[in-house]
């Protein structure tokens, strides 16, 4: 790789506060029974892997719900080197704040990270 992207590279992870664990579904084997459970479970492939969540958009609270709701686009950044399928979960641990996700956009790659649209598993 070359230097200056070495460089760019390590620039954008040192802004890396956060630790991640991704789960992909899958079909898992019962441990009672030994038979395979049809419905996919989460299933951990990826765990304490440094990242940022950042914010893409934010708007103003609704005031026209009953509860007011903040609406926000999460953009996970990570190293290009993880692999992260559509569809899976993540667990974010940033500021000393842990969120679940899911994930509800392609990675899109750059030599130097990725970055990918979240969704948190607790709003619309």
């Amino acid at each position: 790789m070359n230097n200056h992207i070495e460089l760019a590279r390590k620039a954008i992870e040192s802004t890396y506060k956060g630790i991640c664990t991704i789960w992909e579904y899958a079909s898992v084997e019962d441990e009672d029974t030994g038979e395979t459970i049809t419905s996919p479970k989460p299933v951990p492939v990826h765990e304490n892997i440094p990242c940022k969540v950042s914010k893409k958009t934010i708007s103003s609270v609704s005031s026209s719900e009953v509860a007011n709701t903040i609406k926000y686009e999460p953009v996970l950044f990570i190293s290009p080197d993880i692999e992260i399928k559509a569809g899976s979960k993540l667990v974010v641990t940033q500021n000393g704040v842990t969120r679940e996700y899911k994930r509800s956009g392609e990675p899109f790659p750059y030599v130097t990270h990725q970055e990918i649209v979240l969704q948190r598993i607790d709003t619309a």
